[in-house]
């Protein structure tokens, strides 16, 4: 089976996910929902793919997430 990573990264200044491959080619996707970002890869992926002619099946798309934020303590 194939395995294909995602990232997933919080953009601060634009308020959306932005989802990007080195594995898939062409696949920069964004969305202020995460949840919504992850559907959108899900489908995207294998399209992307099967263009590229480098679909290997079954897929197993591994998505990982970063977000980072500042936080100020009290007092």
């Amino acid at each position: 089976m194939a395995e294909y990573l995602i990232q997933f990264l919080w953009d601060k200044e634009a308020a959306v996910w932005v989802a990007t491959s080195d594995d898939i080619p062409g696949l920069v996707l964004e969305s202020g929902s995460f949840d919504a970002l992850v559907e959108r890869v899900r489908a995207a992926a294998p399209e992307l793919l099967e263009m590229n002619e480098s679909i290997q099946q079954p897929l197993s798309l591994c998505m990982r997430s970063e977000r980072h934020e500042q936080v100020f303590l009290n007092g």
